[in-house]
């Protein structure tokens, strides 16, 4: 039953996400990855957001392929925004740090942990849009 439920979660949650090109509409889909990668469940005792970076990043050789995959599409993103070269390498730079580090065995977990380059590149994001689309910054209360 539970399964159902995270199913139809899943579902609404994808289906409320714009699917257009306009900078408002990439606003909305990289911060719901990064919130789905950085910020998923509160660790109780650390009071720390984790999200499937640090999770999936645990499965011993893919987790942390598929997490650097994720995070190449806010690069992909950044990078149909029409984005300077040297940011879009920045956020290259921040995945693979991510991914080469997080791929090392107990030491890359913690690591995964500490390091959010999904965070570092949403800033990235965020700081061109709302220098070249102010409209779509958001106003948070």
């Amino acid at each position: 039953m539970s399964e159902i439920n995270t199913q139809d979660k899943l579902r609404r949650m994808t289906a409320a996400l714009p699917t257009g090109t306009d900078p408002q509409s990439v606003r909305q889909r990289v911060e719901a990855l990064e919130r789905l990668l950085e910020g998923l469940i509160e660790v109780p005792l650390l009071g720390r957001k984790v999200g499937l970076d640090a999770l999936v990043g645990l499965v011993p050789g893919i987790g942390d392929a598929v997490t650097a995959a994720m995070g190449l599409y806010l690069v992909w993103e950044a990078r149909n925004l029409d984005m300077p070269r040297w940011q879009v390498w920045r956020m290259l730079g921040n995945v693979g740090i991510d991914a080469l580090v997080g791929a090392v065995p107990v030491a890359g977990d913690l690591f995964d942990f500490l390091y959010r380059s999904n965070t570092k590149n949403l800033k990235i994001i965020r700081k061109h849009l709302d220098r070249h689309h102010p409209h779509t910054r958001v106003i948070e209360g």
